[in-house]
């Protein structure tokens, strides 16, 4: 019998020892690639933990098989987390990179943690294709463009800015070559920027309170709905954290433009707070001499506050307000300061009014599991004046959400329900009829993401939408990462999305929404979509891994079935209308990204092949740059200097009216000089001056009465801007 208990016993001993596992790791410094002797890693959840010998080896023993979480951080670098599933296969010890505090790396297992697809996961684990604007990258954008986040977004690979006005300035972002009106932008989770409030969405948007901008190419619908078939861009915030933050920026230009922005943030044990204000003002620029403004005379004024409670570990409250007021008008140099006459008295003038309110209540039941409230209102008020029309109208727009997560050893849940409101109510300014309407959309999601095997990831989605005008939607998603090996990672994803149709579109937009007649509900259905999409990741160190090289290879397609197009009727309206046939879009993505010392070299290549099918007719898909190279160079000492160089190139574009566009060049250089408590920045935007006004007249007609062409290049040419950054 004592034999009996021995083998027992050791039997025992065997099949514990056998499920818990031992991870080697080396720790080095992301610049100079020395071994961080003293670095630590910590197990998350346990006390299990481990500190770099002198040659920069980390041993983690008893590692419990399944889905774990390390934290690796040494003094003055960025903590870093990765997630594993053990055992893991190791032949040699796994290289940690570290970057010292506000260095962005762009390696694929940093703490980077996303919210967009509403996973606790690191990016790295996510079999969702997510695209990270953060850090210093989002900083140096800022220096740019301090007054809003067009130029954030258009530098990046499959995302061109699309210029909706001549004079006025009025822009949407197409993702993949397709119109703004099939992207959503979401902020912190809200939806505050569609239907009539996206019209000049981009331009009221500043980067300065932005922790990071997320970006998920393809149908995203089976997570928020209605209207993200091209994409989702969500803005995430800043939130406080214990050390106060508090900066203001100072931004002039050569075109007479301001910036002056504050931001404030810090958390108080139990209470913590966040305020944002700025002031952006532009004045009435013509670069070329035509005597309408490439750049409107426009002021804004933004307040954001948001309130957060801390009531215990396991629950948080937060309210915030977003308000922009602004005024701009365009047209005419000469009327616009004060000096019109029969000659000179075209204008466009856009007043506006902004505000929303948010609240979400997060409560935490354990370590996995959560359930979080939130709920928004948003008005937006806008008036659009021209000489001899007047558009103008009220949006209210609410959205609810309950959702439940949990995040388990190998799979994770999502489950919630959503109930949103549209409603616009257009003011009586003639005897065309109303556009207004009334949408109400009552959905629920679920999604899964599931560890199949150590290096096979699935997410998997489904979403049940009822429009009260457009009728049930089932919106299934599934997406998969594989992690080949070290070097070689790969995700393919795909979903159904849907669009509920409005009036408001670029094409309308270009023309103020003029004659445009109030979409016909009884004979038009909801753009439907079908799209799908394949990248492959490639990292490694090169020359002694003194050099960084990662390449990333996307291929997409997306089809939107019966979409309505802005047809013109004999009378002279427009009318939507939804012929048989479908919009495709298909092509490819290529970034490359460089490292070496303190220089970093960003590749970037963009195919957008779109055609429009109606009936037996195929054509090219206006105002889509097929081909499209972005290109910067950026040298970096920390803390001290950034000095960046950029050029991007844009194909020829088919026009509305059957003319094709010249393709052209532009390029920039940026250069920053830090000190502790402030920066001076200086930008030097489109050296080349290029304006679309060099290849030919932008409108035709007469000055007082212009029918503009297609806006597909720059309006402003060179300006030069610059100005100063404040830490306290």
């Amino acid at each position: 019998m004592k034999k009996i208990y021995v083998l027992l016993a050791a039997l025992l001993y065997s099949a514990v020892a056998y499920s818990q596992n031992t991870f080697r790791a080396i720790i080095k410094d992301g610049k100079t690639n020395q071994v961080l002797i003293g670095a630590t890693a910590l197990l998350q959840g346990t006390s299990k933990g481990a500190m770099a010998d002198t040659s920069g080896l980390i041993i983690l023993n008893d590692i419990p098989d399944g889905r774990q979480v390390i934290r690796f951080q040494y003094v003055g670098y960025q903590p870093r987390l990765d997630t594993l599933i053990f055992p893991v296969a190791q032949g040699q010890p796994m290289t940690i990179i570290l970057q010292t505090t506000g260095e962005d790396n762009g390696e694929e297992l940093t703490e980077v943690t996303v919210s967009a697809t509403r996973s606790s996961r690191t990016i790295a684990n996510i079999p969702t294709r997510i695209e990270v604007i953060s850090g210093e990258e989002l900083d140096e954008k800022g220096n740019m463009k301090p007054g809003d986040i067009r130029m954030l977004l258009a530098e990046s690979t499959g995302i061109q800015t699309q210029q909706t006005s001549a004079t006025s300035g009025n822009s949407s972002i197409r993702i993949q070559g397709l119109d703004g009106k099939y992207t959503q932008i979401i902020r912190d989770g809200f939806p505050l920027y569609s239907g009539f409030s996206g019209g000049l969405g981009l331009l009221q948007i500043a980067p300065l309170d932005l922790k990071q901008v997320e970006v998920i190419k393809g149908s995203s619908s089976t997570l928020y709905g209605g209207g993200a078939i091209a994409g989702l861009v969500n803005l995430v915030s800043k939130t406080p954290t214990d050390k106060r933050e508090l900066s203001f920026l100072l931004n002039g230009t050569s075109a007479l433009g301001l910036d002056a922005s504050g931001f404030y943030s810090q958390k108080f044990n139990k209470v913590g707070a966040t305020i944002y204000a700025a002031y952006n003002h532009g004045s009435a620029y013509d670069p070329s001499n035509i005597d309408l403004t490439a750049i409107p005379k426009f002021n804004r004024f933004t307040l954001n506050p948001k309130l957060f409670l801390y009531f215990n570990d396991r629950n948080m409250l937060n309210i915030g307000i977003n308000s922009t007021i602004e005024n701009r008008i365009g047209g005419d140099l000469h009327y616009i300061e004060g000096d019109s006459n029969a000659a000179h008295s075209y204008f466009e003038e856009n007043k506006t009014g902004r505000y929303s309110t948010q609240v979400q209540f997060d409560h935490q039941f354990n370590n996995t599991e959560k359930l979080t409230v939130k709920s928004s209102v948003s008005y937006f008020d806008r008036t659009i004046n021209l000489p001899d029309y007047r558009f103008s109208g009220a949006q209210v727009s609410t959205y609810s959400e309950a959702s439940y997560s949990r995040a388990g050893e190998r799979s994770d849940w999502v489950a919630g329900i959503t109930f949103l409101t549209d409603n616009f109510n257009e003011h009586r300014n003639s005897t065309f009829p109303l556009r207004s309407y009334n949408y109400n959309t009552i959905g629920g999601f679920v999604q899964n993401t599931w560890n199949a095997t150590r290096k096979i990831t699935l997410e998997t989605g489904l979403r049940g939408d009822y429009h009260n005008d457009y009728g049930f939607f089932l919106l299934p998603r599934i997406s998969a990462l594989w992690k080949i090996s070290d070097h070689f990672s790969t995700r393919l994803g795909g979903g159904l999305g849907y669009k509920a149709p409005s009036v408001f579109t670029e094409d309308a937009e270009r023309i103020q929404f003029r004659n445009v007649l109030p979409i016909d509900v009884t004979n038009t259905r909801a753009e439907r979509s079908y799209g799908a999409n394949y990248d492959i990741n490639y990292r490694t160190g090169l020359f002694d891994d003194q050099v960084s090289f990662s390449i990333n290879q996307l291929f997409f397609y997306t089809r939107i079935d019966n979409p309505i197009l802005l047809t013109p009727l004999a009378n002279g309206d427009l009318q939507y209308l939804q012929p048989r046939g479908d919009l495709n879009t298909k092509g490819l993505e290529t970034n490359v990204k460089i490292t070496y010392s303190n220089f970093k070299l960003f590749l970037g290549y963009t195919l957008a092949d779109v055609t429009q099918h109606t009936l037996n007719t195929i054509a090219t898909y206006p105002l889509v740059s097929k081909h499209r190279l972005n290109n910067v160079l950026m040298y970096e000492i920390e803390n001290k200097l950034k000095i960046g160089a950029e050029a991007y190139y844009f194909s020829p574009q088919k026009l509305n009216d059957g003319t094709t566009g010249r393709g052209y060049w532009t390029a920039g250089l940026m250069a920053e000089r830090i000190w502790k408590r402030f920066s001076l920045f200086v930008n030097f935007e489109n050296l080349t001056d290029t304006r679309q006004t060099k290849f030919g007249a932008i409108y035709t007609g007469s000055l007082t009465n212009p029918v503009f062409k297609d806006i597909y290049a720059p309006l402003d040419g060179f300006v030069v801007n610059g100005g100063i950054k404040l830490r306290f």
